[in-house]
């Protein structure tokens, strides 16, 4: 039996998202629910540049005091005109104190915080379509006004 090797990853960009106040749905039948608009941002990496348009939110459910599930969807426009969509899942888990700075947007310690995600890509233009064919992963940073998402492509 071989050794399991696990797959390279590559750089794709840096996403700098501003967003606004989050909507506090409150308890659902489901589960505590937040939405957090996405006002827009910026794009910088060795394989995507442009900016994200100010169109679209990111959907959380408070699993726990510690588990934040996210679920944003939203657009990304590169420097030649591409539009990108971004549907992107995952979670952010740390202390039940930290969790709840994030919530009240309070800075906290990135290193404090698991923030891993799985953005998918697709386009319909040709000069990108390359991202349509490839799986991603990210890890994340929450500021207060800002999400900030490294973005590598799994080879």
């Amino acid at each position: 039996m071989s050794t399991p090797v696990p797959p390279p990853l590559e750089f794709v960009a840096h996403l700098s998202i501003d967003v606004g106040a989050p909507i506090d749905l409150g308890d659902l039948p489901d589960g505590h629910r937040r939405v957090v608009p996405i006002l827009g941002g910026t794009v910088s990496g060795p394989r995507l540049r442009g900016r994200v348009l100010p169109a679209g939110a990111d959907h959380q459910y408070l699993r726990s005091a510690r588990v934040t599930e996210l679920d944003a969807r939203y657009v990304v426009e590169t420097d030649d005109g591409a539009r990108i969509a971004v549907h992107n899942v995952g979670l952010r888990v740390g202390s039940a104190d930290d969790v709840a700075a994030l919530l009240r947007d309070e800075p906290v310690d990135p290193d404090r915080i698991h923030f891993r995600t799985q953005p998918r890509l697709s386009t319909a233009h040709p000069d990108h379509a390359w991202i349509n064919d490839v799986l991603f992963v990210a890890t994340g940073e929450r500021t207060p006004t800002t999400v900030e998402l490294d973005v590598f492509a799994v080879r």
